[in-house]
């Protein structure tokens, strides 16, 4: 029986070496997501994602197969790319069935207007970060890039994954988190919504007051050893936790 709610999740990382993740990840699809009306991923489903055309790698089309399974059964599935899959195209959304959303994309969600992204432009005290976003996110540079060979993309892109763990080690955790003066500019301009967005992996809930409204803003959390994801129903918003087996 499939219930009246919306599920969120974000910062999986999906990827070869964590096979207990997708296992999780799976379990998840096939009880939770597959009883909801819509499962939103909030970006960085998977590690990194180099293009549509590594779809035919073996582990990555496992998690498209499950995600169009999900929808055959009723269930929608809407996509907001995250700084570590990005490159998803239209070739993604037709294999795995998902929608993809630009971001901030706005919804009513039971009678309440909510804003969703993934939360990465919310950082913007990371100047450096926001700088090589900037750059990647250039419709000339995807172009170019995607026009390499397919290992030559792997490379570079395990390059820069090496070299963010890097920086990671020397910036202070507070430039990671987001900029309040950001939040607030964000919610003033969509009039003031409740807002869900990843990235941080600090999985909370925080009240911005903002030319004196209330707004709630909900982090998703990453999934590490054990999962999460939030579910929105008529009754409200809260967090559930996926204990691995």
């Amino acid at each position: 029986m499939r219930d009246a709610s919306s599920l969120f999740i974000s910062d999986l990382h999906l990827c070869s070496t964590r096979p207990g993740v997708a296992d999780l990840f799976f379990r998840f699809l096939n009880l939770q997501a597959s009883h909801a009306d819509a499962l939103y991923i909030l970006g960085d489903l998977f590690e990194y994602w180099a293009g549509d055309d590594d779809d035919v790698d073996p582990f990555n089309a496992s998690i498209c197969h499950a995600l169009k399974n999900l929808t055959k059964n009723g269930t929608q599935v809407f996509f907001i790319p995250g700084n570590r899959d990005f490159l998803v195209g239209p070739a993604f959304a037709e294999t795995s069935g998902a929608i993809l959303l630009e971001e901030p994309h706005l919804i009513t969600l039971f009678g309440q207007s909510t804003l969703l992204l993934h939360g990465d432009t919310l950082c913007s005290d990371d100047i450096e970060y926001s700088r090589f976003r900037t750059e990647v996110r250039d419709p000339a540079w995807r172009k170019a890039f995607l026009a390499l060979p397919l290992a030559e993309r792997k490379i570079k892109i395990e390059a820069l994954r090496q070299r963010s763990e890097n920086e990671k080690q020397v910036k202070p955790a507070s430039i990671m988190d987001v900029n309040a003066n950001a939040v607030d500019d964000l919610l003033r301009t969509y009039n003031y919504p409740r807002l869900i967005h990843g990235h941080t992996h600090r999985q909370s809930c925080h009240t911005h007051i903002v030319d004196g409204r209330r707004c709630k803003r909900w982090v998703l959390g990453d999934w590490d050893c054990n999962g999460n994801y939030l579910a929105c129903d008529e009754s409200g918003l809260g967090f559930h936790t996926l204990i691995a087996s």
